[in-house]
């Protein structure tokens, strides 16, 4: 639990802005740049001082969230010719990159994929097998990223007791 103050601050603008582009990519199937962009400057700012992460861990999130998904963007396309996501997904990965570390980007892609492959099954399965139906990203990446704020923490430490 976050005190009263600057960080919980941050963590609130942080989630307000999740839900706002999830509600906007559903609508439009876009992630606005006036949000992702001026949000990923902020989050490694404020991480100067080390409010979520250090900054070392800040500027890795925001350059590993933005290559990971930058990366199968390319390759999907140079495979098939067509474009699997768009840009803003990946800004997106990288505004939380910023925020949060690079931890949460591996977390917010395995929780965004797993639950957006879910709900993209049961879509498919319901309109009668269509595969042409597009199901925006956007979403189950900040639904993956609010996952790690609230739960992360307890649930890296649970994997990695199933290791030992």
């Amino acid at each position: 639990m976050l005190p009263f103050g600057w960080p919980l601050f941050f963590a609130l603008l942080l989630t307000w802005a999740l839900i706002s582009l999830t509600f906007i990519d559903f609508d439009t199937m876009l992630l606005p740049d006036q949000i992702t962009l001026p949000l990923l400057w902020l989050g490694l700012l404020i991480n100067i001082n080390g409010t979520f992460v250090g900054l070392t861990d800040a500027v890795l999130g925001a350059a590993f969230g933005y290559l990971s998904l930058w990366s199968i963007y390319w390759i999907f396309k140079l495979l098939t010719g067509k474009e699997g996501m768009g840009g803003g997904d990946i800004k997106l990965l990288a505004m939380i990159g910023a925020f949060l570390g690079w931890k949460a980007v591996v977390f917010t892609i395995f929780a965004g994929s797993a639950t957006g492959t879910l709900v993209g099954a049961i879509v498919v399965l319901g309109k009668g097998g269509g595969r042409k139906l597009a199901v925006p990203f956007g979403p189950f990446l900040s639904l993956g990223a609010l996952l790690f704020i609230f739960f992360g923490p307890q649930f890296i430490d649970w994997y990695l007791g199933l290791m030992m």
